[in-house]
């Protein structure tokens, strides 16, 4: 069991990593990812929202679409899920701490429409997965989402400080370095 949930966390960590591998959630990942510590702060409310979508998407679609046989509304349904989990965290963040509310700024109402949230409640449902599955998928996804956005946060800071030429400053070799970190995570591949 404990070796199956670690290839678990390594498959969804690093070989189906949702920016580098699925290439879902590149709106936030772009936009947050200049500031390591703005970046953590995006990261851990994805991880927040994509771990509790998949936990009450998973009941809700077993427990409600399923029954009542109205599975092909699974995206209107997680949406909503999705909207009610992002307008708490929302709303938490304003009241805890104005400066990361204001830091985050829209790129936080727009997890509503990451499409990395709404893809692992997609893929949980589309993989068949138990309840503690899909949990751990949507935990692990959201873990690899952490990482790829810290990480492009250390390339971008970086870069701030380096001499490039003048034509590749700033978008444009953003762009370049986040195709070259979904090369170096398409190495872990053969792992799992």
């Amino acid at each position: 069991m404990t070796t199956n949930v670690f290839l678990f966390l390594i498959s969804c960590v690093l070989t189906n990593n949702f920016i580098f591998s699925r290439f879902l959630g590149c709106c936030p990942f772009l936009g947050v990812s200049g500031k390591v510590a703005t970046s953590v702060s995006m990261g851990l409310a994805v991880t927040f929202v994509m771990t509790l979508a998949s936990f009450v998407c998973w009941i809700v679609y077993n427990w409600i679409l399923v029954p009542l046989e109205i599975t092909f509304m699974n995206t209107i349904a997680s949406i909503l899920v999705i909207a009610a989990l992002v307008q708490f965290v929302e709303m938490f963040l304003k009241k805890a701490s104005p400066s990361l509310y204001s830091a985050l700024g829209i790129y936080l109402p727009l997890i509503t429409t990451n499409c990395a949230v709404l893809g692992v409640t997609t893929l949980n449902v589309n993989n068949q997965y138990g309840l503690l599955q899909s949990v751990l998928n949507g935990t692990f996804s959201a873990i690899g989402f952490l990482l790829a956005i810290v990480l492009m946060a250390g390339v971008r800071e970086r870069l701030e400080t380096s001499k490039i030429p003048e034509c590749m400053k700033g978008f444009p070799i953003t762009l370049v370095s986040a195709g070259l970190m979904a090369i170096a995570f398409m190495g872990f591949s053969g792992m799992v």
